[in-house]
């Protein structure tokens, strides 16, 4: 038998094989329509199920989503072994179990972030809007989604952060609460009587509009600095970055201005200079002549 002849036999026998399969084929057709009809009409139902949840609207379409692909993957499974009967659901799943772990490990740090992604959504501590500082990165939240998290700086800059790193490290939340506590130090000099000074400064502080007024105001000494003694000042104001500023701000007027009229002195550093050698110190008289003038002569007199 000729090559040419053990060819056309080949094909022929593909071509009978395709013609046998293709009520197969048929039915796989129609199971793929039908998956695509259940699949939107699971969605509709998980929508429903949504949409009167307290939960973001990234996490609606996540579940959306995932119901969607689970309905496809079941009707592909089933529509592949009505085409290849030879291919049972035990094989497809153990061929989906290898291949998943070799996903896995290609797409290792987008699966990471996925995930952070969902368990960031699920948790709903950090909001659209809030303010947040973490790992150096301080900024308002724009938008979040499954994998990665948008942060606006104050300065208008935008940062694109990966849900793992906003899920693997401390995230300070600002604006959590809608107060929150600021503090200064104020240095009054060493001869001032510091309890004159502490109720100064609480009585400037707690004149004040843009303060918390339910919440106290402390003022406490703090340490011995090198030319003043410093005082912790502590009150509470809005929590969002412009309202810590302005408050800071009327704050330190205030105080600077009770001080002033109260005569308590605000010291600048006093630098004292040693000498390894004894100076000889020499009063000039008023009359005698500086060393950057010429003296006088008689006939100039």
């Amino acid at each position: 038998m000729s090559t040419f002849d053990i060819l056309m036999r080949q094909l022929w026998s593909m071509w009978t094989g395709f013609i046998a399969l293709l009520p197969n084929i048929g039915i796989a057709l129609i199971l793929v329509v039908v998956t695509a009809l259940v699949a939107r009409l699971c969605r509709r139902i998980a929508a429903r199920l949504t949409q009167h949840a307290h939960i973001r609207e990234s996490l609606k379409q996540l579940v959306d989503t995932v119901v969607s692909i689970a309905v496809w993957v079941v009707g592909l499974m089933i529509a592949a072994t009505v085409v290849l009967p030879g291919l049972t659901p035990a094989s497809l799943v153990a061929g989906l179990g290898i291949g998943t772990i070799a996903i896995g490990f290609a797409f290792q740090d987008f699966f990471q972030n996925f995930l952070a992604g969902i368990l960031i959504m699920v948790r709903q501590k950090m909001r659209i809007g809030d303010a947040i500082e973490c790992n150096g990165i301080v900024g308002r939240v724009e938008h979040i989604s499954l994998r990665e998290t948008h942060v606006r700086k104050f300065s208008n800059e935008l940062t694109i952060v990966p849900n793992s790193t906003l899920f693997k490290n401390p995230v300070e939340i600002l604006t959590d609460k809608p107060h929150r506590r600021h503090e200064i130090v104020i240095g009054v000099s060493y001869d001032t009587d510091l309890d004159t000074a502490a109720d100064v400064i609480r009585s400037a502080v707690e004149g004040l509009d843009v303060i918390e007024k339910d919440r106290r105001v402390d003022v406490f000494a703090k340490e011995f600095n090198a030319s003043s003694v410093d005082f912790t000042v502590r009150w509470w104001s809005g929590s969002k970055p412009l309202d810590m500023h302005t408050s800071r701000d009327a704050v330190v007027r205030a105080v600077k201005s009770a001080l002033d009229e109260n005569g308590i002195e605000i010291p600048f550093p006093y630098v004292t200079n040693t000498f390894k050698e004894a100076l000889s110190i020499r009063r000039l008289r008023q009359d005698a002549p500086r060393d950057d003038e010429p003296a006088q002569s008689d006939s100039d007199a």
